[in-house]
């Protein structure tokens, strides 16, 4: 009786063996009978009662068990599908369980392909066989079936076959029109229904065959060098020859189990994961390649093995990769004295820039402007640049003061930089409301320019002085900026609400030093006016005096905040 149970335990592994090839990803054709199945030991058989199998689909991340239909059932270690639907795609695994522990025996990746209406095969789902006239070959049916009765049909280009019907198609001998497609489609009955399943090759016979190649493994087996805790990618190629086989499959087994697969997202990647396999052409010649990727290598990593397997046309070729420790370097003095030096000195220029920056910042932001011709003029409705107020009816102690505003300062800021200025002895007609007239102006202008002296206030320019201050901190039209012509002592003459404004707003002239055009008092004056896209002529000058020193603040020695 043991031996009975024995030899036939024997035919159903020889059998579930050639049925059950050892691929983690397999396509099937909707509409057709198929099934899932893995290897299972002799003595796994004799304790079949102890055990419990579990088949397991993944959903939305989560395994979930597998309840048998009417269409999907489990038996002995087969998981059948009849048939089987798109909705069938995807991750399926398989467990053992004796009531205390379930272990994982395998796992696959299901691709249920659409069928193609227009013909009787699908084009992603089919082999390829290139042979050499004159010689004999066969083609050979899925072996879906083991049933001798199920009825065989072949066909050639989706046309019935010399009415063939073995699961063998012979050729003695191949000719060039014997080349085409051939589907052998098998019938399968079930519980009084019928049920079919195909199996498509494109057989391309030459006159000049490409030579024999034998499917390999590129390299033999290898230990690589590693560190704990260091990531590490382990790759493998296989050659197949000089077309592309169809039914090759190549992929990483770890301690007899199949990886996850990667999903591209580094913080959900499992520890150890195989990415897609991917077909490549050099030339003429075809191989296949698949990556494994080890996220920070572990002890274990190092004592186990890691097997890659190619198959095609029934054959199996592997390799074996093995990692083991790898001798820790220092890193080398002239790299630590470089990092050093670099963690010294990069503090040190942050700072020097930033100092830099903030010493020539006027300078910086000119050159900015005149490299990229920005324009804060156009299209804002305002005629004038600058709108001019300064000391008018004290003549005898304002002469200077007068020459600055009537003659040097339009003479550089219109001749030189292209600006606009609206003096209201030069450009505003008599006869109308003084008072009217310099709101009218001011408002048309970006910006009121206010040279400042100890009898200003003093003067009706006040006028222009208030409708400015209404204009920034009221309305926020129109920005003003303070000229110190002459040195004030004494600054309570001046309103309270010029407290308001910026101290950066205010430059100072000091006369012959700041003649030249290309004197800091004009790059400061240019700084707070409008930035215009006009060509700069910087060798100009209202005296021929050489460059100096650059002016200082109008707050230089002095707390605006206390004094105003």
């Amino acid at each position: 009786m043991t031996l009975s149970i024995y030899f036939l335990m024997f035919i159903i592994e020889s059998a579930t063996q050639k049925l059950c090839p050892l691929r983690s990803s397999i396509d099937v054709l909707e509409g057709e009978y198929f099934f899932l199945c893995y290897l299972q030991s002799m003595q796994e058989h004799l304790q079949e009662e102890a055990y419990t199998i579990n088949w397991y689909k993944e959903n939305a991340g989560k395994q979930q068990l597998i309840k048998e239909t009417d269409r999907i059932f489990s038996q002995m270690n087969f998981l059948e599908f009849w048939p089987a639907e798109l909705s069938d795609s995807g991750s399926y695994s398989v467990t053992h369980s004796n009531g205390i522990q379930n272990v994982t025996i395998q796992k696959w990746t299901l691709n249920v392909l659409e069928r193609n209406t227009s013909s009787c095969f699908n084009e992603n789902h089919l082999t390829t066989e290139i042979k050499n006239a004159g010689t004999g070959h066969s083609l050979k049916c899925s072996a879906l079936s083991v049933n001798e009765n199920d009825s065989i049909t072949w066909y050639k280009d989706c046309k019935s076959y010399e009415n063939e019907t073995e699961r063998e198609l012979d050729f003695k001998t191949l000719t060039v029109q014997h080349s085409g497609i051939y589907t052998c489609k098998i019938l399968i009955s079930h519980e009084g229904k019928t049920y079919h399943s195909t199996n498509t090759i494109k057989l391309v016979v030459e006159e000049d065959a490409p030579e024999a190649v034998t499917l390999e493994i590129v390299g033999r087996d290898e230990e690589i060098e590693t560190e704990i805790g260091k990531d590490k990618i382990l790759n493998c190629t296989g050659f197949l020859g000089y077309y592309m086989r169809e039914d090759a499959s190549l992929y990483w087994i770890i301690n007899q189990t199949f990886p996850e697969k990667c999903t591209g997202i580094p913080e959900n990647e499992p520890s150890i994961c195989e990415e897609e396999l991917k077909k490549i052409q050099l030339e003429n010649k075809f191989y296949v390649t698949r990556l494994l990727r080890i996220k920070k290598v572990t002890d274990n990593d190092i004592h186990q093995n890691f097997t890659c397997m190619l198959q095609a046309d029934e054959r199996t070729q592997i390799k074996i990769v093995k990692l083991k420790k790898g001798n820790t370097q220092d890193l080398p003095v002239h790299i630590f004295t470089t990092g050093m030096v670099l963690a010294v000195l990069f503090p040190c220029v942050a700072v020097a820039a930033v100092f830099v920056c903030v010493m020539f910042r006027v300078d910086l932001v000119l050159f900015y402007r005149n490299i990229c011709r920005k324009d804060d003029t156009a299209e804002d409705g305002k005629e004038y640049d600058a709108f001019v107020s300064y000391l008018k009816d004290c003549i005898s102690p304002s002469e200077e003061e007068r020459e600055f505003a009537l003659n040097i300062l339009p003479s550089i800021l219109e001749e030189n930089f292209g600006y606009k200025l609206c003096i209201f002895e030069r450009d505003v007609s008599p006869g109308g409301a003084v008072v009217d007239d310099i709101h009218s102006f001011i408002d048309k202008s970006r910006r009121l320019i206010i040279i400042l002296s100890q009898n200003y206030i003093s003067d009706r320019s006040i006028y222009e002085l208030e409708s400015g201050l209404h204009k920034v901190l009221v309305e926020k039209k129109t920005k003003i900026i303070l000229i110190e012509y002459m040195p004030i002592s004494d600054y309570n003459f001046l309103p309270e609400s010029l407290s308001l404004l910026t101290p950066k707003r205010v430059v100072k002239w000091k006369k012959d030093k700041s003649l030249p055009v290309n004197s800091r008092f004009w790059k400061n004056l240019r700084y707070l006016m409008p930035a215009k896209p006009n060509k700069i002529n910087t060798k100009g000058h209202y005296h021929n005096l050489e460059p100096s020193e650059g002016a200082q603040s109008w707050t230089e020695g002095h707390d605006f905040n206390a004094v105003i």
